[in-house]
């Protein structure tokens, strides 16, 4: 079984995108270390099988759940995430939406430790211009933040940054570096 559970959730393809790029990353360190799961078609099962989870989610118009993730929030509630570690990343438009960018990361982030599970992965701020946050902790966010619309030439380096970390973070040994 893959030791990560890569889940997300989109409607105009670009958490897909995001997801299959982070796959194929983590394919080039250790082939068959995560398993790509679209939300659309999970169930709490699906997240429950594992131990470290990385998690995509778009906030969706003025501080909105993506539909997938609206759907399958309720169940969410039936899964204990003791003894689990999340990492997430969001995406959103920090200039049409700057009053809610990330909302919905925020919310999952949450959720999430609410539940008990460790959040892992938290992101800086400081490169983003927007008014407010719910995924804001201080000066970063509970999670990497990519907009697509507005930085899309900054989502790879970002997630060269990231994925690292957050495999350190999981306790994966991958002989990659940690920037």
């Amino acid at each position: 079984m893959a030791k990560i559970g890569l889940f997300y959730g989109t409607d105009t393809g670009n958490t897909e995108d995001v997801a299959q790029r982070i796959k194929s990353m983590l394919d080039d360190i250790e082939p068959g270390i995560a398993a790509l799961h679209d939300m659309s078609r999970a169930t709490p099962a699906d997240l429950a099988q594992y131990d470290c989870l990385i998690l995509g989610i778009p906030t969706a118009n003025i501080g909105q759940l993506q539909t997938d993730w609206d759907m399958f929030w309720p169940h969410l509630d039936k899964i204990d995430f003791s003894g689990k570690k999340a990492a997430l990343f969001g995406l959103g438009d920090q200039y049409a939406y700057g009053n809610t960018f990330m909302d919905a990361l925020g919310m999952l982030a949450y959720k999430i430790q609410e539940r008990g599970g460790e959040l892992v992965g938290a992101w800086p701020a400081a490169d983003y211009n927007f008014d407010g946050s719910v995924a804001l902790d201080g000066d970063h966010f509970l999670g990497l933040s990519l907009d697509q619309e507005n930085q899309a030439d900054l989502t790879q380096s970002r997630l060269e940054v990231w994925l690292p970390q957050v495999l350190a973070a999981f306790g994966i040994q991958t002989g990659v570096a940690v920037a």
